[in-house]
C-alpha cells in the first residue's frame, strides 16, 4: 500500500521497473506491470504468535539464494541489468537490495521499520532489548543503504542527517474517498485466522455493533458479523463509512485510518513494530489496545462508549507521499553527485592506482 501511494507520483517523473512478491505483488499487479520475485515471510505457531524457529526454517532457502547467488537472485540481477536503473528503492526487501549491491547501483531504503533503527522512538525495556536483536538482523539482511526514507503515522526524530522522516503515505484512492460516520465496525485481520481468534469472535458477537470483517477465511453472515472477501474498493468504502476500526497495528493501515478520522481498537501482532505502533495509539489518545486472545465484549463496548473522546484526539493527517518522493529524489541527486565525483576522482588518479582498482 505504501508503494501504491508513491508509484503514481514516481511514474509521472521517472521510468520504473517494479519488482514485488507476496501480498505486495497481489496488491500491485492489477494496476502496474510487476515482476514477481520471492519474498521473506513470518510463520506463526498454533497460538497465533510469530514462531522464530518456523520463520527461520521457512526463510532459509531464500536467504541462502540471496546470499550465495542462487537462481532467484540471478533473475533479479538480470532484470536490473537489462533495465539499467539509476537507483533502487526497496521496502525491507532482500532480493532487490542484494542485486543492486552486486551491480553497484545506489540503494534507498523506504519503509516503516527503519524508523526504529534510524530514529529515536520511545520504547519499553523489553522492546529496547528486542530492538537490539532486530537491528542486527535488519542490518545483516539489508545492509547500509545509500539513503533512508522512513514513513510513520507518529513523529520521530532521525538520528542522522541523511535520514528523511515523512508522515503516512496515503494512497490516491484513500485521499479521494468521502467519509461519513456509520454504525458498523471494520475488522481487519492482518494475520488472517491467527488474528480472528475465538476471543475476538466472541467479543464482536457480544458487543452489539455490526461488524464487517476482512482478512480471515470465514464466509457469510453470523448474527451481527459479516465476513467479506477482500476487495480494495469494498474495503475502502466500508472503512470510509465506519464508526471505528478493530485491527492489527500495521503502520500503513493506521495512517489511512487516521487520515479518515476513525478511532482504532488495535490488536498488535506479536512483533516489535506492531507493539510500538500500539503504544503510540494510546499515547496519542486516538484509540485503545486489546490482545486478540483476551479481547472481551466489554472491552469493545468501552471502545464504542469512548468514541467521542478518541475522535476528539484525532488531528488532520497530512499525506506524506509527495514528501517521500521528494526525499527519494533528493537521495537520487546525492547518489548521482557521489557517482560523478567517483568517476572524476578515478579519472585523475595515477595509472598505477587506476589499474589496482
Amino acid at each position: 500500500m505504501r508503494a501504491r501511494a508513491a508509484l503514481h507520483l514516481l511514474q509521472q517523473r521517472h521510468d520504473l521497473l517494479i519488482l514485488a512478491g507476496g501480498d505486495a505483488y497481489r496488491a500491485l499487479v492489477d494496476d502496474y506491470p510487476v515482476v514477481e520475485i520471492p519474498t521473506l515471510c513470518f510463520k506463526c505457531n498454533a497460538r497465533g504468535r510469530i514462531s522464530p524457529i518456523g520463520t527461520i526454517m521457512a526463510n532459509v532457502p531464500g536467504i541462502l539464494d540471496a546470499q550465495l547467488g542462487g537462481p532467484a537472485l540471478d533473475m533479479v540481477v538480470r532484470r536490473l541489468r537489462e533495465f539499467g536503473p539509476d537507483v533502487v528503492v526497496y521496502d525491507s526487501e532482500l532480493y532487490t537490495h542484494r542485486a543492486a549491491r552486486r551491480l553497484g547501483i545506489p540503494r534507498i531504503c523506504f519503509d516503516h521499520f527503519g524508523m526504529l533503527v534510524y530514529c529515536r522512538v520511545p520504547l519499553s525495556i523489553r522492546d529496547r532489548l528486542a530492538l537490539m536483536f532486530n537491528s542486527i538482523v535488519y542490518g545483516a539482511l539489508y545492509g547500509r543503504p545509500d539513503g533512508v526514507v522512513v514513513s510513520g503515522f507518529f513523529t520521530a526524530t532521525p538520528k542522522r542527517p541523511d535520514v528523511a522522516f515523512v508522515g503516512p503515505v496515503i494512497r490516491k484512492e484513500v485521499q479521494e474517498i468521502k467519509t461519513s460516520r456509520g454504525e458498523h465496525l471494520v475488522v481487519y485481520c492482518g494475520n488472517g485466522d491467527d488474528t480472528f481468534t475465538p476471543a475476538v469472535q466472541k467479543a464482536l458477537l457480544g458487543c452489539g455493533a455490526p461488524g464487517r470483517i476482512y482478512g480471515c477465511s470465514h464466509q457469510g453472515v453470523e448474527q451481527n458479523l459479516e465476513f467479506k472477501p477482500f476487495s480494495n474498493l469494498g474495503f475502502l468504502n466500508d472503512l470510509a463509512t465506519c464508526r471505528g476500526v478493530v485491527a492489527t497495528t500495521g503502520n500503513q493501515l493506521l495512517g489511512e485510518v487516521l487520515f479518515m478520522g476513525k478511532p482504532i481498537l488495535g490488536m498488535p501482532m506479536d512483533c516489535l513494530e506492531q507493539r510500538v505502533n500500539a503504544l503510540q495509539i494510546e499515547r496519542l489518545g486516538i484509540g485503545m489496545v486489546g490482545h486478540r486472545n483476551r479481547l472481551t465484549a466489554e472491552k469493545v463496548k468501552s471502545f464504542l462508549d469512548r468514541e467521542s473522546e478518541f475522535t476528539g484526539g484525532l488531528h488532520k493527517v497530512e499525506d506524506g507521499a509527495e514528501a517521500a518522493v521528494r526525499a527519494i529524489e533528493s537521495h537520487m541527486s546525492g547518489a548521482a553527485t557521489q557517482s560523478a565525483g567517483d568517476v572524476a576522482s578515478e579519472a585523475s588518479a595515477p595509472c598505477s592506482q587506476a589499474r589496482s582498482r
